[in-house]
């Protein structure tokens, strides 16, 4: 065989390795990017899966885009929450991943699961009964990422998900999951020196998405503004929380990024309470490995700073 021959054949040969290799590798989807970014580092050198609600969608009313559901009817492997959070996947997954393994995260050893809150600024009950129904499904807690043992939990389950698909590259899958893990352990630290300054300071938050980073760290959230992050809350919520503002004083009132910090000017006047943002889904940031960990320092750097602020 001449040279020019001889090029293309070996060329015609990588091809088709790349292409066994392209076809061995999992096609994975992660429904919301907090859970794509822990599913990207322990894929990590093997393949990047793919986030379905790439930010701002409400979990319980997202209609997938054409694009979307095709990727979920292609995929091998689906990562979820659960029904306890994301609801907005349950019809899709039943019609478009027949053919795939779905884990719900949520049911992975080593997760711990809190209960949803209820009383006092979390929830009331004549409110729930004229229609501003609470977001939390059958009584549980599904913002389960923000507890950063349970970040480190997800992490281990997702590479042994993917070890027993996957064995040609399930040293992989381990050797990043051990790394992550690592990871999450010293942001752990760190988090843990940045907050313990703003410990036991009551603050209010616009939906009640922090309850796990608020047991690790021992904040003092006192209650929320909207019992569902899909809609702005009514005028009843309006009037109970201020009411109930004025009387437990929290040093700060949190808005959140697809909400209008309006609300919150509006609860807040006349009295001390300062206002920041928190984001527990990484709503504008760029999917990928390090959002996770963008997420969490994002949050207390914002605590840190309106439960810090002067008078």
């Amino acid at each position: 065989m001449n040279g020019p021959m001889k090029c293309l054949g070996t060329l015609a040969l990588a091809l088709v390795l790349a292409a066994d290799v392209r076809a061995a590798t999992p096609w994975v989807v992660v429904s919301i990017k907090p859970l794509h970014s822990l599913a990207a580092g322990v894929m990590a050198g093997v393949a990047e899966p793919e986030v379905l609600l790439k930010g701002g969608g409400s979990l319980h009313a997202y209609a997938l885009r054409p694009s979307e559901a095709n990727a979920l009817s292609r995929a091998d492997m689906v990562f979820w929450v659960g029904p306890a959070l994301e609801t907005f996947m349950e019809r899709p997954l039943a019609a478009l991943a027949g053919k795939a393994r779905v884990v719900a995260v949520i049911a992975l050893p080593g997760v711990k699961v809190l209960p949803s809150r209820e009383g006092g600024l979390w929830e009331d009950a004549h409110l729930k009964d004229n229609g501003e129904a609470s977001h939390q499904s059958n009584g549980v807690d599904g913002h389960i990422w923000l507890d950063p043992g349970n970040a480190a939990a997800i992490v281990g389950g997702m590479a042994e998900a993917l070890a027993a698909f996957d064995q040609p590259n399930a040293v992989r899958y381990r050797q990043n999951a051990a790394a992550m893990s690592a990871k999450l352990n010293a942001l752990d630290v760190e988090l843990r020196a940045k907050l313990a300054p703003v410990k036991e300071k009551p603050f209010v938050v616009f939906h009640d998405a922090y309850q796990y980073f608020e047991a690790s760290y021992g904040l003092r959230a006192v209650g929320s503004i909207t019992l569902s992050p899909d809609r702005a809350p009514g005028a009843g919520r309006v009037g109970e929380v201020k009411r109930k503002i004025a009387g437990l004083g929290p040093v700060c009132v949190f808005s959140e990024p697809q909400f209008q910090p309006k609300i919150v000017q509006m609860l807040i006047r006349g009295t001390t309470a300062r206002t920041g943002m928190l984001d527990p889904e990484g709503t504008t940031l760029k999917a990928g490995a390090e959002l996770h960990f963008d997420v969490a320092r994002a949050l207390a750097d914002s605590l840190v700073a309106c439960l810090t602020a002067g008078p």
